[in-house]
């Protein structure tokens, strides 16, 4: 991912030289040489970092930091200075600059604090994604059956609270859609929602994953890496598949939740956050506590509200809402026109067992659509294994 500098120097063979080099790095240059030009770069959100020589024709540089204070994703603002004003950048980075480099600027210390800053705008890149993302998924939740309803009806309830929520079903039920739910429905929506599949990660790097690493902690930790709990603070982590987890693993997560604080792996500092937990299981946890695969402590940590969502076969009346719900989202995407599904094609959706559950099912719907030449999907149209 690359990003898009502003430069802003009054001086021309600075503003080459150091332009030049910023594109044969692999980075967007936008050159301005006053700090009225500056500003319409600014204000046009048109810039990721801002590299600002401190004295400009038309004012003074560091104002742009108070000027842009209350922006929501303001740009890390590296000041360039001249020797003898350290002590002004300091007080500089005091009111919000990223960091200061003195002239004359040596590229290799450059490159050090532009990679910093663009480590700051890839993490809210990602974070807004996951933000605008949340705003589409009570979209997905789609209810008729009264287990269901009660399941929202809770999870609304848990969503006003930082409580660790437990959230129990087979694959493919919507473990991760209710916990994006309660993620949007509370308080904590403009913060981060973090997913991490346990079982998708080595063991040996889930402490890794999770809680973050200092420089050299292991064999190729060439830099400070922040950890998905830290990234998720005043937000929600979500851990799926949790039962996957080590005994090792999951004490030091029960500590972390306990004392609300950890440490980065080869870190000394200890670093607080405020996380809501959620995590999600197939697989009955009180089972692997009693043949010892998990701790008992850390389930009933976890387990201060527990959401049991039911098979799609035990809310067979959610099917016809939610195969009408595949075909919505699926005609934009596959260029399609389909209109609706005829009730005998309802009548074998809901005679199958559905396995694969709601995952299952919109798997189905985009099969029956590719080979679907009219505008209404029917019998003919899905797998023989549910006619």
């Amino acid at each position: 991912m690359t990003a898009t500098i502003l430069l802003v120097d009054d001086e021309k063979n600075a503003r080459n030289n150091i332009g030049s080099y910023l594109e044969s790095q692999g980075y967007e240059v936008l050159l301005a040489a006053t700090l009225k030009e500056a500003r319409e770069y600014v204000n046009a959100q048109a810039a990721d970092i801002i590299l600002l020589d401190i004295q400009l024709p038309d004012g003074y540089g560091p104002d742009l930091l108070s000027e842009t204070a209350t922006f929501t994703n303001r740009p890390p603002i590296i000041l360039i200075t001249a020797y003898g004003a350290i002590d002004m950048a300091v007080e500089a980075m005091k009111n919000g600059a990223h960091d200061f480099i003195q002239k004359p600027i040596k590229f290799d210390r450059l490159e050090q604090s532009i990679q910093r800053a663009k480590d700051v705008v890839d993490m809210r890149k990602e974070l807004n994604h996951y933000r605008s993302s949340q705003r589409k998924v009570l979209d997905d939740i789609v209810i008729k059956a009264s287990k269901m309803k009660e399941i929202i009806k809770k999870a609304h309830r848990v969503a006003q609270t930082s409580t660790s929520v437990l959230i129990a079903g087979e694959t493919g039920t919507g473990k991760e859609v209710i916990a994006r739910a309660i993620h949007q429905m509370g308080p904590r929506a403009e913060k981060p929602f973090i997913d991490i599949n346990c079982a998708a990660v080595q063991d040996t790097m889930l402490e890794s994953e999770l809680f973050g690493h200092e420089a050299g902690a292991f064999t190729g930790a060439q830099k400070k890496k922040m950890g998905l709990m830290e990234v998720a603070d005043e937000g929600i982590l979500f851990l799926d598949e949790i039962s996957s987890m080590s005994a090792d693993m999951q004490a030091k997560l029960l500590r972390a939740l306990e004392e609300r604080t950890f440490r980065r792996v080869g870190g000394v500092t200890p670093i607080n956050v405020d996380v809501q937990l959620l995590a999600a299981s197939n697989q009955n946890l009180p089972e692997l506590i009693k043949t010892g695969k998990f701790r008992e402590d850390l389930y009933y940590r976890l387990k201060v509200i527990n959401l049991e969502v039911p098979p799609l076969r035990e809310r067979k009346d959610d099917i016809p809402p939610l195969a009408g719900h595949f075909i919505k989202i699926n005609n934009p995407q596959m260029g399609l026109n389909i209109q609706g599904i005829t009730p005998g094609a309802i009548e074998c959706l809901k005679a199958y067992s559905w396995p694969g559950n709601i995952r299952e099912l919109r798997n189905v719907i985009e099969r029956a659509m590719i080979f679907c030449d009219e505008t209404t999907l029917d019998v003919q149209h899905l797998p023989s294994e549910l006619v």
